[in-house]
């Protein structure tokens, strides 16, 4: 793939010669179509890993805050509409043993497929909470639009399902989001009513 790429840059470049317009704008399709595909071979590779338990994690002591500013700052543009993302977050640090690049990408894959699927506003919030559960403390990350964040943020487990990670449009970038986030001892769930409406991700606290 990335063979097949790097010709089409040396076509659009015009190493072999002028490019009419109409082949310009061919091969500038191939090109994103390259690297659509290999994005994809780069997911698959990672799910095999997280799958096949073969995947390395550089764990140590991260920030969740300061991860989760770091995967909304770097969420692609929509290309048809604008949704802000806005983060709410318990004063204090909220600090994880992880893998820091690891789970900014799952964090970042989750936001970013219900940004693009929100519908009924232009505004999605993230909302993380500091909660007890039984003797120990978790990170609860609420993430939905603001008629539906606060309840997401008081939810108790009975009312939440299971994630759908097959959703259309998103590729294997929410698979390999829930393995990593099951890997860190986390669970990701979905409202039961409305699957699509929002998502809460736990994550065990470290202090």
């Amino acid at each position: 793939m990335t063979v097949v790429a790097g010709y089409i840059r040396m076509l659009l470049k015009e190493r072999a010669g002028p490019v009419p317009d109409q082949q310009r704008r061919l091969l500038e399709e191939a090109e994103k179509s390259c690297a659509r595909l290999s994005a994809l071979l780069g997911e698959v590779s990672e799910l095999s890993a997280l799958e096949g338990g073969t995947a390395t994690f550089n764990r140590a002591s991260v920030d969740l805050n300061s991860l989760l500013s770091e995967a909304i700052t770097g969420l692609p543009e929509l290309p048809d509409r604008d949704v802000r993302v806005e983060l709410d977050t318990d004063e204090g640090s909220a600090t994880l043993q992880g893998d820091a690049t690891r789970l900014r990408l799952a964090l970042s894959s989750v936001i970013a497929a219900l940004r693009r699927e929100l519908i009924t506003s232009d505004r999605l919030c993230v909302h993380q909470r500091i909660r007890q559960n039984g003797a120990d403390r978790i990170a609860w990350i609420a993430i939905a639009d603001p008629d539906r964040v606060g309840a997401l943020s008081s939810a108790a487990e009975s009312s939440l399902t299971t994630f759908d990670e097959w959703r259309g449009g998103c590729g294997l970038s929410l698979p390999v989001a829930r393995r990593i986030i099951n890997a860190h001892g986390g669970t990701i769930w979905s409202p039961v009513e409305e699957s699509k409406a929002g998502a809460v991700i736990a994550l065990p606290r470290a202090t």
